[in-house]
């Protein structure tokens, strides 16, 4: 007997990837992250400034927490989206620290805040709804709009306005397909934060809009500085609270991030829809990683505001030392763990090589090239000519790449 011979031609065909992916590519942050760890690797002293990740461990006594559901053999599923203990915590949360109360059935648990998203836009958006992301905004959010089938609708927020959207640019902004609103705070990439004052105008625009809908991303809550009380929409305007889903998770304030654990209270006909996606897509999150973020929620607290401190210190002196290098300007911002600095002023330069210095990527690829620290650009985040810097690393690591970008600044002609 004889095998058939298959032509070459007919036995591969090239990969076409799905529409709603084609434009959308890998996060240009982990990109950046990656390129400069691949120079790190290959022995260059490359100081990386993009990730945002908090530097601290995870607090001792919330690793033990985990040990602990380990040890008893808690290593299986849990309910759907969440444990009733881990939506017990999250609902304490909520009562403590913003003044909210929710049912159990009005909560949902996910491998991550940025699942939670998702699961939201991909149980809300039909093709060509639209989501309206005050910019700078993070990246994510538009890419899983769009594959969600959604349109995003970026508003340019000026420095001059602390990088926050006002009643009148969300007026315009909303149209008869808006269906969400994208509110961060304090934000990434900018730190900016609402104040109550603040958010309420927003409010009371979206209270003529009732077809609108909010998601209150609310991740950096406790990296809040200088005395500044943290507000959420849904607590500020008690009447948004039906159309209204508030974001959190444990990856910022407890130094979590590879425990994928975030989670988000609305609406439980929302709660129900986003389940069914969650379904069928991880199931439940983790059961030791909830048994970790059980603990982080309700137990010691004061990791937080003492890691909050030393953020503020670390961003008290990069402001400082990028307000210093010529051409370069950052305000203060009000939380999180990055600065948003402008760029303009080195713009049109040339560096010692004689490349002209024309965006934000070039000033930021520059930077990585000839002084090996990698930052983020601005239009990364839909606006320029800026730069991301996160702080959440060493104090050393710190003061040396400010001193590299200084001298960086100082090189252009």
């Amino acid at each position: 007997m004889t095998s058939a011979v298959l032509d070459p031609a007919l036995s591969t065909s090239a990969f076409e990837p799905a529409q709603r992916v084609r434009a959308i590519g890998v996060s240009e942050i982990l990109r950046i992250t990656d390129h400069a760890n691949a120079l790190k690797r290959a022995g260059r002293p490359v100081i990386v400034l993009g990730a945002g990740e908090p530097d601290f461990d995870t607090p001792e006594h919330i690793r033990a927490a985990a040990a602990r559901a380990m040890e008893r053999g808690d290593t299986r599923y849990t309910v759907l989206d969440g444990s009733p203990a881990m939506k017990a915590a999250v609902q304490l949360k909520f009562r403590r620290d913003n003044a909210l109360d929710f049912a159990l059935d009005e909560i949902s648990v996910g491998a991550g805040a940025k699942q939670v998203i998702f699961n939201a836009l991909m149980a809300s958006l039909d093709p060509g709804d639209e989501v309206i992301l005050p910019a700078p905004y993070w990246t994510s959010y538009a890419d899983i709009v769009q594959i969600c089938g959604g349109v995003p609708v970026s508003v340019p927020c000026s420095e001059a306005n602390g990088f926050r959207l006002d009643a009148a640019q969300l007026e315009s902004a909303i149209t008869p397909r808006t269906r969400w609103l994208f509110l961060n705070s304090p934000s990434n990439p900018s730190g900016a934060a609402y104040s109550a004052a603040q958010l309420a105008p927003l409010c009371e625009v979206l209270l003529r809009h009732p077809s609108v809908w909010v998601l209150a991303d609310d991740i950096y809550e406790h990296i809040l500085y200088d005395g500044l009380a943290f507000a959420t929409p849904a607590a500020v305007e008690p009447r948004l609270r039906d159309r209204t889903l508030t974001v959190n998770g444990v990856s910022k304030a407890y130094a979590m991030t590879g425990w994928r654990v975030g989670y988000g209270a609305g609406p439980r006909a929302l709660i129900a829809a986003m389940a069914v996606v969650q379904s069928q897509s991880t199931s439940c999150p983790s059961s030791v990683s909830q048994a970790a973020a059980i603990e982080a929620l309700t137990g010691p607290q004061h990791v937080v505001a003492e890691r909050r401190d030393d953020f503020q210190a670390r961003r008290d002196f990069v402001v400082a030392a990028l307000n210093r290098a010529p051409g370069l300007h950052c305000r203060v911002p009000e939380g999180a763990f990055y600065t948003f600095a402008s760029c303009a002023g080195v713009l049109g330069r040339r560096t010692r090589g004689g490349a002209l210095l024309q965006t934000d990527t070039d000033f930021c690829n520059y930077l990585l090239q000839d002084f090996e620290v990698a930052v983020v650009p601005g239009s990364v985040f839909g606006l320029a000519p800026y730069f991301r810097i996160s702080y959440a690393t060493s104090m050393v690591q710190l003061e040396e790449a400010c001193a590299r970008i200084a001298s960086a600044c100082e090189a252009l002609t």
